[in-house]
Formats: structure tokens, sequence, C-alpha cells
């Protein structure tokens, strides 16, 4: 089972997601950073979950700005002041881990070397710093998996996702690491939402299911008032679905393709862009130097499965008590 850590900042579609990599994967750890909240809330939030679902894991506070600068973003529009509005969450009962999130990741890495995913479903913050501090952390991890970026309309600029625009720099590094990265953009997971039989279900399951119910009926509510979108969406949970259990997720629900990726730093309005050269281009020798794609860093999703994924999503909120 793939052992995994979630490096997020919780945030209604992270606690999905959170609940999902526990039933889903083995999951080791969270880092709860800057983002749809500040980092002291985000981690709290965190805590929360895991006490809820009963899951005896290590919860650290991750980063609370980026590289550069204040974090240039929020998530209050759709998440609320709290970043679960509306989540019955319980106070957390145990205290935060003591070590800082990027030393968190670098102790499992270490622990599990050769085993380890990391999840990013927020900034990249923690992760491009563990990856500055720790030369041989690339080489202990299998892989990572990211929520982020578009390739086709954002949510935080024309072409540009929260989870990117939280911190640029970092998510170039992390684009840049030679790390195999499976990565699914905004454009795509904007079009997996949960409606009102999906809910429906939720409220009707067990208190953990219950707990974050009007949680995500608020997110339903924002997305429809903002976005014209009628359900509530599971971004983040999508980034999991290519090391979930096979037993537990069916294989398949997300088809990807190698791509290039390139990150927007550039301090003016593309800033945070995710620049997705998909052309498949075969024989790039044949055409001028300028033409010419690099090469692909990522795999890209390109596909999804709707209703199986929801399905997926559904079933691991209601497996727990």
């Amino acid at each position: 089972m793939t052992k995994l850590l979630f490096l997020g900042d919780p945030g209604i579609d992270d606690a999905v997601a959170i609940l999902c990599a526990g039933h889903w994967c083995d999951l080791v750890g969270v880092v709860a950073g800057h983002g749809n909240a500040p980092a002291e809330v985000t981690a709290r939030n965190a805590l929360a979950l895991v006490e809820l679902a009963g899951l005896d894991v290590p919860v650290a506070r991750g980063c609370p700005r980026p590289i550069l600068g204040p974090s240039p973003v929020s998530g209050a529009a759709l998440h609320g002041g709290s970043g679960i509005e509306g989540g019955a969450l319980p106070e957390p009962s145990r205290p935060l881990d003591p070590r800082r999130g990027v030393d968190l990741l670098i102790d499992l890495a270490r622990a599990h070397a050769g085993e380890l995913v990391v999840a990013v479903t927020g900034a990249h913050t923690d992760l491009a710093l563990a990856l500055r501090l720790e030369p041989r952390l690339s080489s202990w991890l299998r892989a990572v998996t990211v929520m982020g970026g578009t390739a086709g309309p954002g949510n935080a600029r024309p072409m540009a996702c929260t989870n990117i625009l939280a911190d640029p720099e970092a998510a170039a590094i992390v684009a840049g690491s030679g790390l195999p990265l499976f990565w699914i953009g905004f454009e795509l997971s904007r079009t997996v939402l949960l409606g009102e039989a999906d809910l429906a279900r939720l409220e009707a399951g067990g208190k953990v299911a219950r707990a974050l119910a009007p949680a995500l009926r608020h997110y339903r509510d924002r997305y429809r008032r903002i976005y014209g979108l009628d359900g509530a969406p599971v971004h983040d949970a999508l980034a999991l679905l290519p090391v979930a259990r096979p037993e537990r997720v069916p294989p398949g629900i997300v088809r990807h393709e190698p791509a290039t990726l390139e990150v927007v730093c550039d301090h003016g309005p593309a800033r945070g862009m995710t620049i997705v050269d998909r052309r498949g281009i075969r024989a790039p020798e044949e055409l001028p130097v300028d033409r010419r794609p690099a090469r692909p860093n990522v795999v890209w999703a390109v596909e999804v499965d709707r209703a199986a994924a929801v399905d997926a999503v559904v079933a691991a909120l209601s497996s727990y008590p």
C-alpha cells in the first residue's frame, strides 16, 4: 500500500482529500501550510480532521508564507474564514507535532526511502524547501502527486490556479526536481462535482461524513454563486487516485499523458500561470529550435471518469464510523 504524506492547506476539498488518503493509502503524516487560510488555521483543521477520523498520524504546521513575500492568496471567499466553513470539527485534544513541516517531510522520506509519495494540494513551499535542504530527498521519494495549475481556465487568475500562485517559485522547484510527477489541473478537477444525491448520502452516513457534509453544502453554494457550477468540487482528492489502493479505488479513473510543465514566476499578470505543453511532438529534431518542446517533466491528467471518481470519494468518506 502506498505510504503517503499529505501536504495541503485545509480547506474543504483538502479535508475531503485527507479523509480519502486515510482510506485509500497508508497515510503517514500531514503537513498543513499557508493557502486557503493562514498556516495556524489550516494546521488546526488538519489536526481536528485526523482526530475526528481516528487517524493516528503526526500533523505538523507548514510554512506560513511563500519563499518570496507574503502569501498572495486567500480561500475565504470559498472556504470561509475557518477554512472549513460549516464543518462540525472537534477541538483538537492533542498537540501538533513539534517538528516543522519541512523537517517532518524529510524525516518521513528518510524513514520510508523509496516508498513515500508526497501529495501536494496547496502551496509547494515545504516540499521545495525540503528539496533544497536535503539533496538526498529526490532519491528517497517514490513520486509526487499534485493538484494545482491549469491547462485552461484558472481560479485565482484567468490562467493561474491558487495552489501555484500561492508560491510560484516553490512550484517551479518541484516541477524541475526530476521526480516522477503526477499532476491534475483545475481545468479538469473543476468538472468532478458532488451533487444533491451524493451530499444526501453523506448526511445519512457516519459521524465523519455528517461532520463534513455541511461544509460541502457551503462549498457547493459558493461554487454555484461564483462559477455557476452546481456541485461541490473535490479537486484535491483527485490527485490521490493514481496512487490509491486498487482494491479500494478502481485503476484508470484518471488518464494521464506526458507533458512539459513550466511555472511562470514573473512579477506581472502571468505570475503563477502554468504553461502545459501537450503537443505530443515525436520528432522535435525536425522542427526549428525555438519550436521544439522541452523533455516532459510531468504526466498531466487529461481525462477523468467523473462518476467513478465521485463514487470513490463518497465511499471513502462513508467508510468512517
